[in-house]
């Protein structure tokens, strides 16, 4: 029989070392941002805008937004030196952001703290992506999905890390999760070259939660517009778009 494929697919990004060791004071948080798109708005809207920015600032749509290369004003971003071309760009991409429709499930990791809890022995990343998991699948579940097989995507991080990942999905998939129950989700290993639309608005999305999350009182412009696409379960408790452990 035929799987059903549902009407939604997701785009994980991360901010932040998950590793353990010599955990760095000034950057202590780990987040794994999950990006979900209805597959009709990813391909006829959100695909096509984010071509339509590459072609207007850079003439070509090779170029693959990724934050700290924004940041650092590197590679095609080299552009973003002059003030008025950066001013146009930001604008451009907010804009492009706040009109493209897709919900945020992320989960943010105090490592410090996690370090001095009950899961201290735990994983970060394992750790988020469990939590995302589960509220991806009362995501679904809202909306019908439930019982259909949703791609989730990933950028590889390299051969290991790609294994151990795979791993650990498919072990939460199989009842390792809060619920105890099989999960009908699947998981994609893409290129970093891919240059899927998905992936870097999940790279561009991830920062400034683990920003705001370190620093709430802190000005954060993109935070302020991120915070609108969080889950809301029933449209109501927006707590369950951010998870923060432990």
């Amino acid at each position: 029989m035929a799987v059903a494929f549902s009407d939604y697919i997701v785009y994980v990004d991360e901010s932040g070392d998950h590793g353990m060791v010599g955990v760095d004071p000034h950057s202590p948080m780990f987040v794994l941002a999950c990006c979900i798109f209805d597959k009709h708005v990813y391909a006829e809207r959100a695909c096509p805008a984010l071509q339509r920015l590459k072609f207007d600032f850079f003439g070509h749509d090779m170029a693959v937004l990724h934050e700290r290369d924004i940041r650092k004003t590197v590679g095609p971003f080299r552009i973003l030196v002059d003030a008025e071309i950066r001013q146009r760009f930001f604008s451009a991409l907010n804009a492009l952001i706040i009109a493209t429709e897709f919900t945020i499930i992320a989960c943010a990791i105090d490592k410090p703290r996690l370090t001095r809890s009950e899961q201290r022995q735990s994983n970060p990343y394992h750790l988020a992506l469990a939590g995302c998991l589960d509220r991806l699948t009362h995501l679904l579940a809202e909306r019908e999905q439930g019982d259909c097989l949703t791609h989730v995507v990933f950028e590889s991080r390299g051969k290991r890390e790609d294994g151990e990942l795979e791993l650990e999905f498919r072990r939460i998939c199989d009842g390792a999760n809060r619920s105890i129950v099989p999960l009908p989700f699947d998981i994609v290993i893409a290129n970093k070259h891919a240059n899927a639309t998905g992936l870097q608005l999940a790279d561009l999305v991830a920062r400034p939660i683990a920003r705001h999350v370190m620093d709430p009182a802190q000005p954060n412009r993109a935070w302020d517009i991120l915070a609108a696409k969080l889950y809301r379960k029933g449209e109501i408790d927006a707590g369950w778009g951010l998870i923060q452990e432990p």
